[in-house]
């Protein structure tokens, strides 16, 4: 199942971690030769945004939503005679679960398409959708905004600017810019605004 619980403290983590830890592992996997409505009937009932087509066992296509509903119901055809190898998306991409989520949307966005493979040895682990990882950075951006809201000091200028760091002896406040420490947000909030403004 997709694993949306993984959020990291920023956009740049994420951007920077590895497609295994976002991926989802909810994967459908027919043969080529299969229909159009069983696939529509798995993806409903599993919640799926596409389905993998493959041949003697290797992966040879990738049919979404999209492909259906453009390639099969706004042409009139009948789902139950279509089969997936006339409407698949074929060669499927895919990378290797230790590359970035930089690296596959890089990808993504070189090919123009929404969904990529991540694969290890031949095997499918997962997919991952762009809309996932979009979902995943406005989560981060969120999670930013709540401990700015709270209380944890935001350079105006530069939001990005955040540095969270903690001094193993007693709590202080750190500096983003100049890394000096404080006792509290105001002395910190007032150095910010008197040194880095």
């Amino acid at each position: 199942m997709k694993d949306l619980s993984y959020v990291p403290d920023n956009t740049t983590s994420l951007l920077s971690s590895p497609i295994e830890l976002i991926l989802n592992t909810n994967v459908i996997i027919l043969e080529s030769d299969s229909l159009a409505n069983e696939a529509i009937t798995l993806m409903k009932e599993r919640n799926a945004r596409s389905v993998l087509a493959s041949h003697d066992g290797e992966v040879i296509g990738i049919v979404s939503k999209t492909d259906i509903l453009f390639k099969v119901m706004s042409q009139g055809r009948n789902p139950a005679k279509v089969k997936l190898r006339e409407i698949m998306n074929s060669p499927v991409l895919a990378v290797d679960p230790k590359a970035t989520v930089q690296e596959a949307l890089s990808i993504m966005d070189k090919h123009v398409i929404r969904q990529i493979i991540v694969s290890s040895n031949a095997a499918v682990l997962g997919t991952v959708a762009r809309d996932d990882i979009f979902e995943k950075i406005q989560m981060a951006t969120i999670s930013a905004a709540d401990t700015a809201i709270r209380g944890t000091p935001v350079c105006i200028i530069n939001p990005k600017a955040i540095v969270y760091m903690k001094d193993t002896g007693t709590a202080k406040l750190i500096c983003p810019y100049c890394e000096s420490s404080f006792e509290s947000k105001e002395a910190l909030s007032m150095h910010m605004y008197s040194h880095h403004t």
